[in-house]
């Protein structure tokens, strides 16, 4: 698999290409498959459809490899809290969590309540080409936790930081709780057929360095060193959201590290380059000019050369009303332009 060999850097035959949210809104195709289910979880536990999903960028972007359609929060809610989608607003938590009482009463093994989500890894993995690669995922411990304590996407995570740093051993507690059932949660995905996983710290930038190490990636750490003794060949993509002055601080046992586009990668690589892939990190909304989208693929390619080290991707998500001609025109150019 060319992204699997990119993963560990190998020689590929051009840089690999996926592309964050890939699977989502800007297809038509996806549009039809949401429209038969009630809700977007109802779609997420549909093992048929979720499996059809995952699928889609496969067969009509041609990427190198599939990501598994989910979302970071099913496993907070399969710990106790209920969680709802709620239209043109997203995510909420019905309940959050407030002391460590809460934190004792969560499901421990929640991740065992997840089967059909293995039962989709898995699904996926038998009908894909065996020259493409699947992604497994979860979120890490501060971005689920600040879901849990906040009820819902935040602004100012004022209720995080407010237990963060006035009560630091319940913001411990509910770390350490998540990174358990992290780490049994992407071990059954690999178990089940996932070739990488990738962890996505959306909210790591909301922190001060010094609170981002001790809240953030010391569990970040805790979950890649479990995972590499339990499959040392399945490559580990880590994607720590807007901490691009702190990469000189980021250090563990994973295989690539994932580059928002607020992150020069320039600076990425001086800092990275030798030890970690990069992956990223195209500015999405490049994707709305065809001449905007070329100078960004040009300019990425340039900076990371043509040697092995870099996985392309977007800086974040594909956004639902980008062109998609233009998707299809960013993987021909990228395949094109980086071939070796």
């Amino acid at each position: 698999m060319v992204f699997i060999d990119a993963c560990f850097r190998q020689e590929t035959p051009y840089t690999p290409i996926w592309l964050m949210r890939q699977a989502g809104r800007y297809l038509s195709e996806y549009q039809g498959v949401r429209q038969k289910t009630k809700n977007f979880l109802d779609l997420c536990a549909n093992v048929v459809l979720a499996t059809e999903v995952t699928l889609q960028p496969i067969e009509i972007l041609d990427v190198d490899a599939a990501i598994l359609f989910s979302d970071i929060l099913l496993l907070p809610h399969a710990m106790g809290l209920p969680l709802e989608f709620v239209p043109s607003f997203g995510p909420k938590f019905l309940d959050t969590i407030k002391s460590l009482e809460d934190i004792k009463a969560l499901k421990r093994g929640a991740y065992k309540d997840l089967g059909y989500v293995y039962e989709i890894v898995s699904n996926v993995r038998s009908k894909l080409d065996k020259s493409k690669a699947l992604i497994g995922f979860s979120g890490a411990p501060w971005t689920l936790a600040t879901y849990m304590l906040e009820g819902q996407g935040s602004k100012t995570y004022s209720r995080s930081k407010k237990i963060l740093y006035a009560q630091p051993e319940v913001a411990h507690a509910l770390l350490e709780a998540l990174s358990i059932e992290i780490i049994s949660y992407l071990d059954a995905q690999a178990r089940a057929g996932a070739n990488a996983l990738m962890l996505f710290d959306s909210w790591a930038g909301a922190l001060e360095l010094e609170a981002y190490l001790e809240f953030g990636w010391d569990y970040i750490q805790k979950i890649t060193k479990a995972l590499k003794t339990k499959h040392p060949k399945v490559p580990l993509i880590v994607f720590p959201k807007g901490v691009g002055t702190y990469l000189a601080h980021l250090k563990g046992d994973f295989e690539v590290f994932g580059c928002g586009w607020d992150t020069p990668l320039e600076h990425a690589k001086e800092v990275l380059g030798d030890r970690y892939v990069l992956q990223g990190n195209l500015e999405p909304a490049r994707l709305y000019s065809q001449e905007a989208m070329r100078n960004g693929i040009e300019h990425i390619l340039e900076v990371m050369g043509k040697k092995a080290g870099l996985i392309f991707n977007l800086g974040h998500g594909m956004l639902p009303d980008l062109p998609r001609s233009n998707a299809l025109e960013l993987v021909r150019l990228v395949r094109e332009i980086s071939r070796r």
